[in-house]
């Protein structure tokens, strides 16, 4: 017996980031929305725990009891009385180390198909406890649409969207670490009052219009001149974008990914099709959103 769950990529079209708190967190008001590229996680009764993974990049995922989908099957048999004996599979196309929550997205998968195969029918509280314990993006994969993630971006108010936005991701030649993004911006604001991090009420009410153009004008990333410090040739797939018509440009998240949004579907195959031949990234996918969180299949 097995249970396959989807989950898809986030994109922030807002992360305001706080100073660095006693705990080395930040306090963030991160606004996530759920865009249609997917991991498939399937998790099967097995002798033991273990993990594999095909796909784009699936070399770069960890396979051992670090990465987040196995934890996931760790917490939630722990906290039944059982063992977490399954074999999980990763389908992966969700970028790895991109910025895109990829790594979160499992773990929220692993999460509701080990709920679903042992039916241990945790309520949706403890399955985004759960979540927050594994990490700061995980609650959202498992919630998708559109959140607004408080504290560290675990504490979701979901918010509503009135259309369907269409999008570009560029993924980068390499990956950036999160915690060293986060390092670099905590290098930056050094000597810097770095003001309480405040979702924008303007973003929050273009959503609810699905008014994209509206959206074009207060997408914001605190965490992009970190990312751009890391990985300066961001800059110039950033330019390309812009040159070929995006609404508006941002890094997605801590990067490397960068994010285009765009009128429709048609102008979004027009930028990645002009990012394409830019020479200034490996690959290019187009996606819409919002599109719902983790959902067996």
């Amino acid at each position: 017996m097995s249970v396959t769950v989807r989950v898809p990529a986030k994109v922030n079209v807002q992360l305001a980031v706080g100073a660095a708190r006693p705990d080395g967190f930040h306090d963030l008001a991160n606004v996530f929305l759920a865009v249609g590229l997917y991991d498939e996680v399937t998790v099967t009764a097995a002798d033991e725990l273990r993990i594999t993974c095909a796909g784009p990049d699936a070399a770069q995922v960890p396979l051992d009891r670090t990465n987040l989908a196995a934890r996931a099957a760790l917490v939630l048999a722990g906290r039944y009385g059982r063992d977490a004996d399954v074999h999980i599979h990763i389908a992966k196309d969700i970028p790895v180390a991109g910025g895109m929550a990829g790594g979160s997205a499992d773990g929220a998968g692993a999460l509701l198909a080990c709920d679903a195969l042992w039916g241990t029918e945790a309520s949706r509280e403890e399955l985004l406890d759960i979540c927050a314990e594994l990490g700061s993006d995980v609650p959202f994969s498992l919630v998708g649409g559109a959140a607004l993630g408080t504290g560290r971006g675990e504490q979701l108010t979901e918010l509503e969207v009135g259309g369907t936005f269409h999008w570009v991701f560029a993924m980068a030649s390499r990956g950036l670490s999160t915690p060293a993004v986060f390092r670099e911006f905590d290098r930056l604001g050094e000597g810097r009052d770095i003001p309480e991090p405040v979702a924008s009420q303007e973003l929050i009410d273009a959503l609810a219009k699905g008014d994209a153009d509206a959206l074009a004008g207060t997408l914001a990333n605190d965490l992009q001149p970190a990312a751009l410090s890391l990985f300066p040739e961001l800059a110039d797939t950033l330019a390309a974008g812009r040159a070929a018509g995006a609404l508006a440009t941002l890094v997605s998240g801590s990067g490397p990914t960068t994010a285009f949004l765009t009128r429709d579907a048609e102008g979004a195959e027009a930028v990645a099709g002009a990012l394409r031949a830019s020479g200034t990234c490996r690959t290019v996918r187009t996606a819409s959103g919002p599109v719902p969180g983790a959902t067996v299949v």
